[in-house]
């Protein structure tokens, strides 16, 4: 199965990654994970459960990279943690990335201004070509997708926000674009240079 709802759990959550990004170079054992993650709560989540879902979500969203990868998310700046993210978190979620590349690309190419609402239930629609053993999500299912991916197009900058969702210029951050290339990440290169 291509396409999960998984990305409904959080935008790119920036800060958060940072955190599980020193916690993954650091390579702390279980305990201290937990401890960090359960009893310090250094994602300030609001329960232990919503610490444990993002702590795996952020976990394995890194993990699909190298520790190269998570120096630039703990370490870089603001853009370069931030497209750093875009890239763990497009190779983690194809029904990102392929929007990114399949929908986004194309409202560039015809020089649309804005990403309207529609495009996405079109694009889910499209997904089950791709992709039949997709699940049959119900209606607030598509909108958590909706509202999550917009969100993460916006904190990544191809959205000027969500409620306009102007489409912006992205220039990727070159350390990203480097580490892509030297990893032959070619789909995660193409999905998050969509933008002229």
């Amino acid at each position: 199965m291509r396409y999960r709802a998984d990305i409904t759990a959080g935008s790119l959550k920036i800060t958060e990654s940072r955190i599980i990004a020193d916690l993954l170079l650091q390579d702390v054992n279980k305990e201290a994970w937990n401890e960090a993650v359960l009893v310090k709560n250094v994602l300030q989540a609001r329960s232990p459960e919503t610490a444990r879902r993002l702590a795996r979500l952020i976990r394995k969203r890194l993990q699909t990279m190298e520790a190269d990868l998570w120096n630039l998310v703990r370490d870089g700046t603001g853009e370069v943690a931030t497209h750093a993210v875009l890239a763990v978190a497009v190779k983690h979620s194809p029904l990102l990335g392929d929007f990114l590349d399949l929908v986004v690309r194309e409202q560039y190419r015809i020089f649309e201004t804005t990403l309207a609402i529609r495009l996405w239930d079109e694009y889910l629609d499209d997904c089950r070509g791709r992709d039949p053993h997709m699940p049959i999500w119900n209606e607030s299912t598509r909108k958590r997708l909706r509202s999550s991916v917009f969100q993460i197009l916006a904190q990544a900058g191809f959205l000027e926000n969500t409620r306009n969702r102007k489409l912006q210029t992205v220039r990727i951050a070159t350390q990203v674009l480097q580490y892509l290339g030297t990893h032959k990440e070619h789909y995660t290169l193409r999905c998050i240079q969509v933008s002229p």
